[in-house]
């Protein structure tokens, strides 16, 4: 006799503003216990430090999230500019500073070099795996290893918001990417093209796929 699974036969979507400080793990967790669902699961990591878009599927709807996985995410995002963190965003260790002396005009004509498709070398503090190792795994031991640049597209990547005086300067980026696009590298590396550095302060998604 067929054992019983725990809990409702619930299928579906629900589109969950994913708050600072969960993991992506957790927040199905949470959801999954409110609605005491058999099946859930999420359709595209979100980092603990991230807000908005965590698409979570119940049941039957979870056959279909590789659909979510595979297309574009938009996001708005903060890259404080100067400073270089050890996991390209807030978390991280300072690793190096620098002067802020780039102009309006240089931003912009940095962020068109940007445009289109674009090679990213994934940071080592990310879930992708090496050798069935995740690289977040080897940088907790103080192991750097060497990734393979991946080819991703910047669709949009508009200026909302631009500070270059101050103690605090930044920039506040709109992006709309392929999947597999690091915001945390894209920020960094606008950073590094500005000559002075950057990390991510604040990242939110605002739209994955139709949701």
């Amino acid at each position: 006799m067929a054992r019983r699974k725990k809990g409702n036969p619930v299928n579906g979507w629900l589109i969950l503003d994913k708050p600072i400080g969960m993991t992506s793990t957790q927040a199905v967790g949470a959801v999954r216990r409110a609605f005491n669902a058999q099946k859930a699961g999420h359709a595209g990591t979100l980092d603990p430090l991230a807000t908005g878009v965590l698409p979570i599927c119940f049941g039957a709807a979870t056959k279909f999230s590789q659909l979510h996985l595979d297309a574009d995410k938009t996001y708005e995002t903060t890259v404080c500019l100067g400073v270089r963190t050890s996991t390209a965003d807030a978390e991280g260790e300072v690793i190096a500073t620098r002067p802020v002396n780039c102009t309006l005009g240089q931003v912009v004509e940095v962020l068109d070099r940007f445009m289109g498709p674009i090679r990213q070398v994934p940071p080592m503090h990310s879930a992708l795996k090496k050798d069935g190792k995740a690289l977040y795994e080897y940088a907790r031991e103080g192991e750097t290893v060497e990734r393979e640049p991946r080819d991703v597209v910047i669709h949009e990547l508009e200026l909302l918001e631009v500070q270059l005086q101050g103690d605090a300067p930044f920039l506040r980026l709109h992006v709309k990417c392929s999947k597999g696009t690091y915001i945390r590298t894209l920020g960094e590396d606008i950073g590094e093209a500005l000559g002075c550095g950057g990390h991510l302060v604040a990242l939110r998604r605002i739209a994955t796929g139709p949701f």
